[in-house]
């Protein structure tokens, strides 16, 4: 289904879990963006030096999963004590201890990197996108016959299993789209051009995105520091890249280039 995986593209973008699995396969690379906030909490986390094992689930089944890593195991937002300061949240990361490994369960984010195989994943987020953006060009990635996935995360209506579009990861995606594009990489998939525009054409992005659904919801809960931690704009250079189940920094370069990858429709 040629029209399922926007062939012909360079850059392609697809919302959620179902777009990973039907992109990826399909792709040189996997971008994922959840601004809000697992991929920003993983900038956060290597930035410190953490490498972090994503999880979908927070269940006992993490736990066991943090114990067999020998990595800590990061709890809610509301859930965090002096033995574990870690959660999804950027602004909590950023005040605790760094640990080696940390696991860190997401629903949506967690969930979409450990949705495909067989192909580099990469996690971005308005802290790093032009970071990502030229460190897969670099890659050679970005072409017709080595196109890259961008995969916007959404979020979970509650209560529900449904995806909710998110804004702020429609603009992050724009944000790595917009870098690539800067590079010549491309062409661009009609759903690329779309959110590229949209980053492109926004004034005050960290201002739009302080008032949009998520950034309320986290407001309202007490977290607004996360939002302005994901607002960073280009604010580290590192590139967290997911090898043998951790994301680390682009130290990592030269094994993903031997990642295997399937070539497009």
């Amino acid at each position: 289904m040629d029209w399922a995986v926007q062939s012909g593209a360079g850059i392609r973008v697809e919302w959620g879990q179902a777009g990973a699995r039907a992109l990826g396969p399909h792709s040189a690379a996997l971008v994922v963006v959840d601004v809000l906030s697992f991929t920003t909490a993983v900038s956060v986390a290597v930035d410190a030096g953490t490498a972090v094992l994503p999880y979908p689930w927070r269940d006992d089944s993490a736990e066991e999963f943090a114990v067999r890593h020998d990595a800590a195991l990061a709890v809610g937002r509301r859930a965090i004590s002096p033995q574990r300061p870690w959660s999804l949240s950027p602004a909590a990361l950023r005040n605790a201890p760094a640990p080696p490994r940390l696991v860190l369960p997401s629903p949506n984010g967690s969930a979409i990197a450990a949705a495909v195989s067989g192909v580099p994943v990469v996690a971005a987020c308005l802290r790093n996108a032009t970071a990502v953006a030229a460190w897969m060009t670099r890659q050679g990635w970005g072409t017709a016959d080595r196109p890259i996935a961008i995969v916007p995360a959404g979020e979970k209506w509650p209560g529900q299993d449904t995806v909710r579009p998110a804004i702020e990861d429609w603009i992050g995606a724009g944000a790595v789209v917009s870098g690539l594009a800067a590079t010549g990489a491309g062409p661009l998939s009609a759903e690329a051009s779309a959110a590229g525009t949209l980053y492109e054409g926004i004034i005050d992005v960290p201002g739009l995105i302080s008032e949009c659904t998520s950034a309320r919801e986290l407001a309202g809960m007490g977290f607004g520091d996360d939002v302005a931690v994901a607002t960073e704009m280009d604010a580290t250079t590192a590139v967290p890249v997911l090898v043998e189940g951790m994301f680390v920094d682009d130290g990592a370069d030269a094994r993903v280039g031997d990642a295997e990858s399937t070539r497009p429709c």
